[in-house]
Protein backbone atom coordinates (compact mmCIF):
# COMPACT_ATOMS: atom_id res chain seq x y z
CA UNK A 1 0.00 0.00 0.00
CA UNK A 2 1.26 3.47 -0.89
CA UNK A 3 2.12 5.36 2.32
CA UNK A 4 0.40 8.49 0.93
CA UNK A 5 -2.88 6.64 0.32
CA UNK A 6 -5.27 6.64 3.27
CA UNK A 7 -6.23 3.26 4.65
CA UNK A 8 -9.93 3.33 3.67
CA UNK A 9 -12.35 1.57 6.00
CA UNK A 10 -14.26 -1.15 4.16
CA UNK A 11 -17.90 -2.16 4.19
CA UNK A 12 -17.86 -4.95 6.81
CA UNK A 13 -15.94 -3.12 9.52
CA UNK A 14 -18.24 -0.15 9.05
CA UNK A 15 -21.26 -2.43 9.17
CA UNK A 16 -20.03 -3.76 12.54
CA UNK A 17 -19.59 -0.15 13.73
CA UNK A 18 -23.20 0.52 12.62
CA UNK A 19 -24.39 -2.47 14.70
CA UNK A 20 -22.58 -1.11 17.77
CA UNK A 21 -24.07 2.35 17.23
CA UNK A 22 -27.55 0.88 16.78
CA UNK A 23 -27.27 -1.07 20.03
CA UNK A 24 -26.07 2.03 21.90
CA UNK A 25 -28.87 4.22 20.51
CA UNK A 26 -31.42 1.52 21.39
CA UNK A 27 -30.02 1.24 24.90
CA UNK A 28 -30.59 4.97 25.27
CA UNK A 29 -33.97 5.28 23.50
CA UNK A 30 -35.87 2.21 24.74
CA UNK A 31 -35.79 3.09 28.46
CA UNK A 32 -36.91 6.63 27.62
CA UNK A 33 -39.81 5.23 25.57
CA UNK A 34 -40.91 3.25 28.64
CA UNK A 35 -40.97 6.50 30.64
CA UNK A 36 -43.50 8.04 28.25
CA UNK A 37 -45.52 5.05 27.03
CA UNK A 38 -47.16 1.95 28.45
CA UNK A 39 -45.72 -1.39 27.21
CA UNK A 40 -48.87 -2.19 25.21
CA UNK A 41 -48.59 1.17 23.41
CA UNK A 42 -45.13 0.25 22.16
CA UNK A 43 -46.61 -2.52 19.99
CA UNK A 44 -49.02 -0.21 18.17
CA UNK A 45 -48.48 2.25 15.35
CA UNK A 46 -49.84 5.14 17.43
CA UNK A 47 -46.29 5.99 18.54
CA UNK A 48 -45.25 7.05 15.05
CA UNK A 49 -47.21 10.32 15.26
CA UNK A 50 -46.03 11.16 18.76
CA UNK A 51 -43.64 14.12 19.24
CA UNK A 52 -41.67 12.07 21.80
CA UNK A 53 -41.24 9.22 19.31
CA UNK A 54 -40.19 11.66 16.57
CA UNK A 55 -37.65 13.30 18.88
CA UNK A 56 -36.19 9.99 20.10
CA UNK A 57 -35.99 8.39 16.66
CA UNK A 58 -34.98 11.31 14.46
CA UNK A 59 -33.81 14.38 16.37
CA UNK A 60 -31.80 12.73 19.19
CA UNK A 61 -29.80 10.43 16.86
CA UNK A 62 -29.10 13.35 14.49
CA UNK A 63 -27.81 15.50 17.35
CA UNK A 64 -25.75 12.64 18.79
CA UNK A 65 -24.12 11.59 15.50
CA UNK A 66 -23.40 15.12 14.30
CA UNK A 67 -21.97 16.10 17.70
CA UNK A 68 -19.70 13.03 17.79
CA UNK A 69 -18.56 13.69 14.23
CA UNK A 70 -17.83 17.36 14.91
CA UNK A 71 -15.97 16.80 18.19
CA UNK A 72 -14.43 13.35 17.65
CA UNK A 73 -14.49 12.87 13.83
CA UNK A 74 -16.07 9.52 14.66
CA UNK A 75 -18.81 7.93 16.74
CA UNK A 76 -18.66 5.12 19.30
CA UNK A 77 -18.96 2.25 16.80
CA UNK A 78 -16.22 3.67 14.59
CA UNK A 79 -14.05 4.47 17.64
CA UNK A 80 -14.06 0.79 18.66
CA UNK A 81 -12.31 -0.03 15.37
CA UNK A 82 -10.10 3.07 15.17
CA UNK A 83 -12.04 4.60 12.28
CA UNK A 84 -12.08 8.32 11.60
CA UNK A 85 -13.98 10.63 9.24
CA UNK A 86 -11.75 12.96 7.20
CA UNK A 87 -12.18 15.58 4.49
CA UNK A 88 -11.56 13.89 1.15
CA UNK A 89 -9.55 16.81 -0.28
CA UNK A 90 -7.35 17.84 2.65
CA UNK A 91 -7.23 14.66 4.74
CA UNK A 92 -7.99 16.88 7.73
CA UNK A 93 -11.04 17.36 9.88
CA UNK A 94 -14.23 17.99 7.88
CA UNK A 95 -16.18 21.18 8.44
CA UNK A 96 -19.35 21.30 10.52
CA UNK A 97 -21.29 21.80 7.29
CA UNK A 98 -19.78 18.63 5.83
CA UNK A 99 -20.72 16.67 8.95
CA UNK A 100 -24.30 17.94 8.88
CA UNK A 101 -24.54 17.22 5.15
CA UNK A 102 -23.09 13.76 5.74
CA UNK A 103 -25.86 12.98 8.21
CA UNK A 104 -28.65 14.10 5.89
CA UNK A 105 -26.89 12.20 3.11
CA UNK A 106 -27.65 9.04 5.11
CA UNK A 107 -31.25 9.41 3.97
CA UNK A 108 -30.10 9.52 0.35
CA UNK A 109 -27.88 6.46 0.89
CA UNK A 110 -30.75 4.51 2.43
CA UNK A 111 -33.39 5.63 -0.05
CA UNK A 112 -33.24 2.83 -2.62
CA UNK A 113 -32.69 -0.51 -0.84
CA UNK A 114 -29.73 1.01 1.09
CA UNK A 115 -27.76 1.00 -2.16
CA UNK A 116 -25.81 4.09 -1.07
CA UNK A 117 -24.42 2.14 1.88
CA UNK A 118 -23.80 -1.03 -0.11
CA UNK A 119 -21.86 1.15 -2.55
CA UNK A 120 -19.09 1.30 0.08
CA UNK A 121 -18.20 -2.33 -0.71
CA UNK A 122 -17.53 -1.56 -4.39
CA UNK A 123 -16.13 1.97 -4.38
CA UNK A 124 -12.35 2.29 -4.77
CA UNK A 125 -12.20 4.76 -1.87
CA UNK A 126 -14.93 2.96 0.11
CA UNK A 127 -17.25 5.99 -0.03
CA UNK A 128 -20.98 5.71 0.41
CA UNK A 129 -23.24 8.15 -1.38
CA UNK A 130 -23.56 10.22 1.81
CA UNK A 131 -19.79 10.61 1.87
CA UNK A 132 -19.58 11.51 -1.80
CA UNK A 133 -22.22 14.19 -1.20
CA UNK A 134 -20.38 15.55 1.87
CA UNK A 135 -16.84 15.18 0.52
CA UNK A 136 -15.70 12.90 3.33
CA UNK A 137 -13.89 9.57 3.70
CA UNK A 138 -13.66 7.03 6.52
CA UNK A 139 -10.18 5.75 7.25
CA UNK A 140 -8.55 3.34 9.65
CA UNK A 141 -6.05 5.11 11.86
CA UNK A 142 -2.71 3.52 12.74
CA UNK A 143 -3.26 0.34 10.72
CA UNK A 144 -0.34 0.24 8.30
CA UNK A 145 0.04 -3.55 8.11
CA UNK A 146 -3.10 -4.31 6.19
CA UNK A 147 -5.12 -2.66 3.43
CA UNK A 148 -8.60 -2.25 4.87
CA UNK A 149 -10.15 -2.55 1.43
CA UNK A 150 -9.41 -6.25 1.79
CA UNK A 151 -11.64 -8.26 4.12
CA UNK A 152 -12.82 -6.15 7.06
Amino acid sequence: MNPNTPNYAGFWIRFLAFIINSLLISALVVPILFLFFEPEQLNRNELAGSPVYFFLNYILPAIAFIAFWIFKSSEPGKMVFGLKIIDEKTGGKPSKGQMIGRYFGYYVSGLILALGFIWIAFDKRKQGWHEKLAGTLVIREGDDQEDSSQGL
